[in-house]
């Protein structure tokens, strides 16, 4: 696919909307104009384009409502919050930019404008957890708000935030007859950003709270939830699937094994034995600088480790981060997961190539599903046609609650 923005590092994040063009976060031309007007500029000229997209969109929306133009108040305070969540992730890290902050409590503002807007208007909730709180939405079934429907909990995962999960996944289970439990949770979006909760690997511990708020629900169909994970939500998801017994079904997109193996073969080319690389927190220091040389000298591995991966688990050098990966691991969970379970992966998707073997060791009934470049699915996250992969997965799950 041609790039819109002309940075490399900004492209791959400023293409984000275009996923969500389907489901009423943006258009085309919206991107390709952000796109342009940050040219050849740095981060701040990237962030400062989409929060004055923002600007734009929310002020359009607050002139539609003031002249009673409900419906159209309510799309461009989508847009505005997508813009807005498209803003600030090339400056994450710690310390926090309080540009971060200011973008971040734009998007939600706007959307919970526009949520309030709808009809039926939706509320924000706010799920109780360990002294803090999870901000949460349940988005209801098309026509079907009062009704006892099958429900969805979508859960994200590394540093997309509430409003990606409602565009990326929510909209769509909508429009098919589920209610969608959408939430961000520890070392996600507002419990990171506001909250300074840092992500943690037992999250059957996590959705076992969001299954007990679920089921105080009137709306929901106790017999008939499903745990939904994307990017690193698909190793969240059936983490908490192996502990957490009240699901129905499962869907991790892509299937994901754990964090830390990504970083052995690494290891193993620098120098370490494959004896030092089972716990790579333990490795020879000399290891862990050549690692850290390659990490510094390129601009993707910084931010994913740096940036991200150091703020999101609270830690401060790279022995420590890689500890903490060592953590995220379903070795000795994936046997535990009993109900019907759907991995996906996407054929150019680095993060999904151990799909297939992270599918052999499932004991429960499984589905594994495969993404081409063909079908223009081949990358993360399928993001250039989410619309395929919330077809199929809800297919999919059309089928198991069916027979349910």
């Amino acid at each position: 696919m041609a790039k819109l923005f002309r940075n490399d590092f900004h492209d791959g994040f400023g293409t984000w909307p275009l996923a969500y063009i389907p489901y009423s976060g943006a258009d085309y031309g919206e991107i390709a104009a952000v796109a342009e007007a940050v040219g050849d500029g740095d981060d701040s000229a990237f962030y400062d384009a989409w929060v004055a997209a923002g600007d734009r969109a929310a002020t359009e929306a607050e002139e539609a409502f003031a002249q009673g133009r409900r419906i159209s108040a309510r799309e461009f305070f989508l847009r505005a919050s997508c813009f807005y969540a498209a803003s600030y992730h090339l400056i994450y890290g710690e310390p926090v930019d309080p540009r971060l902050i200011a973008a971040f409590r734009k998007q939600i503002a706007a959307f919970d404008r526009a949520l309030a807007l709808g009809d039926p208007p939706v509320a924000p909730l706010r799920i109780p957890f360990e002294g803090a709180a999870m901000p949460a939405y349940l988005i209801p079934a098309e026509g079907q708000a009062n009704a006892v429907r099958p429900l969805i909990i979508f859960t994200n995962g590394y540093d997309a935030t509430v409003t990606d999960l409602y565009f990326a996944s929510a909209v769509a289970a909508a429009r098919r007859g589920y209610h969608a439990l959408i939430f961000d949770g520890p070392g996600q979006g507002a419990m990171l950003y506001e909250q300074n909760v840092r992500l943690r690997p037992d999250w059957e511990t996590v959705i076992a709270t969001v299954v007990d708020f679920a089921l105080t629900l009137p709306t929901v169909d106790p017999a008939r939830i499903a745990l939904s994970g994307w990017s690193l939500g698909g190793y969240l998801a059936p983490r908490a699937a192996s502990g957490e017994h009240r699901l129905a079904a499962c869907i991790a997109d892509p299937g994901l094994w754990g964090i830390a193996d990504a970083f052995r073969g690494i290891a193993v080319k620098l120098g370490a034995s494959a004896e030092e690389v089972k716990n790579l927190g333990t490795m020879d220091q000399a290891v862990i600088d050549r690692i850290w040389q390659i990490v510094t000298n390129d601009r993707k591995l910084r931010w994913s480790i740096v940036q991200r991966g150091f703020w999101v688990n609270g830690v401060a050098d790279l022995r420590a981060f890689l500890q903490r990966s060592e953590l995220f691991s379903m070795e000795g969970r994936a046997e535990l997961i009993r109900c019907p379970t759907l991995l996906t992966m996407a054929e150019n998707d680095l993060l999904g190539a151990g799909a297939p073997a992270f599918f052999e060791t499932l004991r429960c009934p499984k589905t594994l599903l495969r993404f081409t470049a063909a079908e223009g699915a081949g990358d993360h996250c399928e993001m250039m046609n989410r619309s395929l992969v919330n077809r199929r997965a809800l297919d999919w799950l059309d089928g198991i609650f069916k027979n349910s």
